[in-house]
Order: C-alpha cells, then sequence, then structure tokens
C-alpha cells in the first residue's frame, strides 16, 4: 500500500527536524554489534536495594498501583517525597498540593516546559546539556539560548557574567542542572546565590534539574536552588528515583514546587503518560524512607568507581575532568594527539573507539548548540560493576 504524503511538507513537525536518532542509539548499537563495553549511557548494570525491588514485587502481588493510580502520584509517595525533602534540605512541601510523580525526570522535564513556555519566551540553559531540553523547549515553541560552562582549573566552570547578559525582555525561565550531565560540574553556594539574585532581580521562572542529588563527592553536599532566599515560589525542582536507587527502568520522577506551578505542570502532565509506574510508586516510598548509611554508602561506591576510572583514563593519555558529582567523566581527547581522530572531533574518535579499544563513550558535542566548543570532548560513564571498569581501563591502556 502506499502512503500518500504532500510534497511540500516533510512528516515530521519541524521544531522537531533537528532532532534525529539520539547518539545513545547509535553507540548502543555499536557495542552489540562490536562486543565493547557500554560507558555510554548512564544506566548501571546492576539493580538497586533488594528489599527496594522485593517491595516493587510485594505491592504486585497485593494488588496495589495495578490499576491506575492517583494522577498526581499515590499518597504515600508524595508523602515520602516530601520528607525528603524537610529531612535532608529543611525544604517543607503540602504532599498534596505542592508534590507531583512522574514517568521519571524526563516527563517532568516536558511537562514543566510545556506547561509553562509559550512561542516566543526564551529559556537559558546551562551548555551542555541533558538533550532532551532541547527538544521540549522546540516542542513548546521556545527559543533555547546557551550559557556555555568552559574548562577551567580542572573542572566546567559558569560565567555569571555571561549568564546575566544572556537574559533579556523575553527570558521566561532558567533552566538550571545541579549536579550538572555531562560535565559532573556542581555549582557552589556562591554561584547559586548569584542564580537566586539574578532570577529575583528580573523576576524569572526557575527549573531545577536535581536528579544527581545524591551523588555529590565533596562533603558540601547538595545545595537545592529553591532553599535560597526569594526561589521557593518561583522554583520547580524536579528529582528522580533511576539515578538514586538504580532502577532507571522504573521511570519514577517528581516535581516539588509552589501549588501554582505544580496545577500547571499537572495540566501539562495529565495529557502526556496521564499516570505510570503504579506498583514501582509504593516501592519507591519506601526507598526515600531508607537510613542515610544507604545514601552514604552509594555516593562511596561511586566514588570509588570514579577515581577507577578516572586514573585509567589518565593512564591511557585523556585529559581528565574529576566530576565533582554524577556518575558521568568528561575527558579531553586533544592529548591523545591522532588517536582515532586527527582533528580532535569527539564523532570520529567516539565512532572509532569500540573497533580500537572495544570500550564506548559518547561525544560531548551532542549536547552543544555551539558543536565547536563540545568538539574535543568525551563522556564516558562509571555506574558500572568494579570489574567491568577494570576491564574497560585494561582495554583503554591500548591507546597509550
Amino acid at each position: 500500500m502506499t502512503t500518500m504524503t504532500s510534497s511540500a511538507r516533510p512528516l515530521l513537525n519541524r521544531r522537531l527536524a533537528e532532532f534525529g536518532t539520539t547518539i545513545f542509539a547509535e553507540m548502543s548499537a555499536l557495542a552489540v554489534a562490536t562486543g565493547s563495553i557500554n560507558l555510554g549511557q548512564g544506566f548501571p548494570d546492576t539493580d538497586g536495594p533488594e528489599e527496594i525491588r522485593e517491595a516493587a514485587v510485594r505491592a504486585l502481588r497485593d494488588g496495589r498501583g495495578n490499576q491506575y493510580p492517583p494522577g498526581p502520584g499515590i499518597p504515600e509517595l508524595r508523602t515520602a517525597i516530601a520528607a525528603h525533602q524537610e529531612r535532608r534540605y529543611g525544604l517543607s512541601y503540602d504532599p498534596d498540593r505542592e508534590v507531583l510523580v512522574t514517568a521519571g525526570a524526563t516527563e517532568a522535564i516536558a511537562a514543566t516546559l510545556l506547561a509553562l513556555l509559550e512561542p516566543g519566551d526564551e529559556v537559558i540553559a546551562l551548555e551542555p546539556y541533558y538533550d532532551s531540553y532541547a527538544a521540549c523547549i522546540a516542542m513548546a515553541g521556545a527559543a533555547r539560548v546557551p550559557v556555555t560552562l568552559r574548562p577551567h582549573e580542572g573542572s566546567f566552570r559558569l560565567d555569571l557574567d555571561e549568564l546575566r547578559a544572556a537574559v533579556t525582555p523575553r527570558t521566561r525561565l532558567l533552566l538550571i542542572n545541579t549536579p550538572h550531565n555531562p560535565t559532573g560540574t556542581v555549582l557552589t553556594r556562591e554561584e547559586l546565590t548569584e542564580i537566586a539574585h539574578l532570577a529575583v532581580e528580573r523576576d524569572l521562572l526557575v527549573v531545577t534539574d536535581e536528579v544527581y542529588e545524591h551523588l555529590v563527592f565533596d562533603d558540601a553536599g547538595h545545595l537545592p536552588l529553591a532553599s535560597f532566599p526569594g526561589m521557593r515560589e518561583r522554583t520547580v525542582s524536579i528529582g528522580s528515583a533511576g539515578k538514586t536507587f538504580s532502577f532507571t527502568g522504573w521511570k519514577v520522577g517528581w516535581v516539588t514546587s509552589t501549588p501554582d506551578l505544580v496545577t500547571a505542570v499537572r495540566s501539562a502532565k495529565q495529557f502526556l503518560t496521564y499516570v505510570s509506574a503504579g506498583p514501582f510508586q509504593y516501592a519507591v516510598a519506601e526507598a526515600l524512607s531508607l537510613p542515610d548509611s544507604y545514601f552514604t554508602a552509594f555516593r562511596e561506591d561511586m566514588r570509588e568507581k570514579r577515581d577507577l576510572l578516572s586514573a585509567g583514563l589518565r593512564e591511557a593519555g585523556f585529559e581528565v575532568f574529576t566530576p565533582a558529582g554524577t556518575y558521568f567523566i568528561t575527558t579531553d581527547i586533544r592529548p591523545l594527539g591522532a588517536v582515532l581522530s586527527e582533528d580532535g572531533d569527539g564523532f570520529t574518535f567516539c565512532r572509532a573507539l569500540p573497533e580500537r579499544a572495544g570500550v564506548v563513550a559518547i561525544p560531548n558535542a551532542v549536547f552543544y548548540d555551539h558543536r565547536e566548543e563540545g568538539a574535543p570532548f568525551v563522556r564516558f560513564a562509571f555506574c558500572k560493576r568494579t570489574s567491568v571498569l577494570e576491564e574497560a581501563v585494561a582495554r583503554l591502556k591500548h591507546l597509550a
């Protein structure tokens, strides 16, 4: 049967024309085809706590969540999210009016941006950025304005003057990600204070992606922007169970904010998934009540894996930007010279790396509007078993 289409108009909505198959799909397929170790996509290769997995099984067997859960999320989970925010950060949220459960943080981002943006609005995002940001801003008809994090003394830093200069009368909101994927940067108290001052001064909404909140490796820990003066009433905070409890396939995320902002986000969210992950919501409610020892052990395990892979990458010849948070390491391939890429292009390097070394990584340029800024940088994930990381390090030594 022949499908009739108009030759004058592409099938894909023009707002999404720049978003084709993701680099993650391409590199994961390359990993399978070459038998390579996949350090590209950010998902663990082991499950999270056994007692939390069993909590999901118990919910399934007891018939809790097997049918549509409540639209905002089950009360037990909303209460647990509110308690978590209060216990860890001193932020008080009404579980009935100020918490919304979503299908992972990705839906939370989509619903928030679709709800709060209109055509002509501008969104300032820290570049490089998680790839769904650009697509969601485009679907809302708004314009993204990247402010680039640049290497400085071993990490990627935000230029606050550049951030301030990027604000125009059309700026609707700031999209802030800390701990930051892919660079591993954690914004300092001083930087967050200046962002808060700017948001209040220019009356901007702020959306904060905080999915790696429990993977901050220094003693200061995570600092939610909503806890800063003037920010509680203008900030939509986004969290996720997947990254903290290593059950990424469950897709349980959440939004916390004011009643008005949560109502706006829910208005968009209800026409995306409506509801999801019924039985898993009960399990995540229990997970959020785990003792502090779980979160400490989780962070320390990831710190050890970070240090293992960082040392191996340096030995292989990369310049390594040791992450202060997340479970990603950004590297600069230029010290390797012409190995796999004569022009220092991350795409060329990553496409050749599986055949040369049996390891898959992701070129950071996919996270940039200014592709030239990200060209020499490549991201590796260390949320894998120690034995897998040790084998990856052994393979990468062949590049030196």
